[in-house]
């Protein structure tokens, strides 16, 4: 059974975040996921709630959610390795923990940070290593370390460049890799060697087509002979729908009964 979780952030844009995932479940989803919804690392309190109270009231699962990582749209991709912005991940901890707590979400996606100039990279990644740990130690779950692809500045590229950087901190016991077969396949990494080489370390996966980032089965890419593979390979979490499509069609290539969690579809 596969179990798809929809990427709200990247999905039903065309909607008021507070809805999307009331649009989820509409759509036969019972479980989401999420960026970080605001463009600060602590949000007032009422913001919060109302995120909280959205997803419950939707009556979906909260299956994964960043930690706050700048400003996306402008090309910050987290701020794990940027001495600079150290003190607003922190700052956000505690916050991606309660809401977590709250919603019962146990995956929380960490994204690296781009290379800063005038920054050495030894530098960077020291402090890479301090923030995830605190991470880890600040949330009851899994902290996500993902390759990504469309960003020059940012290291971690491949399967290969993240899991160095998690045997770096083998003692630290809830860290696991995000492996999104678009950013993978757009590096040029061989999603298959990945899934036979890190199969047991892969903690969540995230989906889009390529090229494009589209729906499945609007590109190139094997996904499903993918995620077959993967859960063969003992993986049993979620499958992120992470690409962009809007309107009636956007799902189109899934049969309604097969989205909830619990639906009991297979691939």
């Amino acid at each position: 059974m596969i179990r798809w979780t929809v990427n709200c952030s990247i999905l039903y844009t065309d909607l008021p975040l507070l809805e999307r995932p009331a649009a989820a479940a509409a759509d036969g989803f019972s479980a989401v996921e999420f960026w970080w919804p605001w463009p600060v690392a602590v949000p007032a309190d009422r913001d919060v709630d109302a995120f909280v109270r959205a997803v419950q009231d939707a009556g979906v699962r909260l299956t994964g959610l960043n930690f706050f990582a700048g400003d996306m749209p402008a090309g910050d991709r987290g701020l794990v390795s940027w001495p600079a912005r150290a003190q607003e991940l922190r700052d956000n901890i505690p916050v991606v923990a309660d809401i977590g707590e709250r919603l019962g979400c146990r995956a929380f996606n960490a994204l690296y940070g781009n290379r800063v100039a005038g920054v050495e990279a030894k530098e960077q990644d020291e402090l890479a290593a301090e923030l995830l740990t605190a991470c880890a130690a600040g949330v009851a779950g899994t902290v996500l370390l993902e390759p990504v692809s469309g960003a020059p500045r940012y290291p971690l590229l491949t399967a290969d460049a993240a899991v160095a950087v998690l045997d770096r901190l083998g003692e630290v016991p809830n860290l696991g890799l995000l492996a999104d077969f678009y950013h993978l396949a757009t590096n040029g990494d061989d999603v298959p060697s990945v899934i036979e080489r890190y199969g047991t370390r892969i903690a969540h996966v995230q989906i889009a087509d390529a090229p494009g980032r589209g729906a499945p089965g609007e590109g190139a890419l094997p996904l499903r002979q993918w995620i077959d593979d993967l859960y063969a390979a003992g993986y049993d979490g979620y499958i992120g729908l992470e690409y962009r499509s809007e309107g009636p069609a956007a799902f189109a290539w899934l049969p309604r009964e097969q989205r909830a969690a619990d639906s009991g579809g297979s691939s």
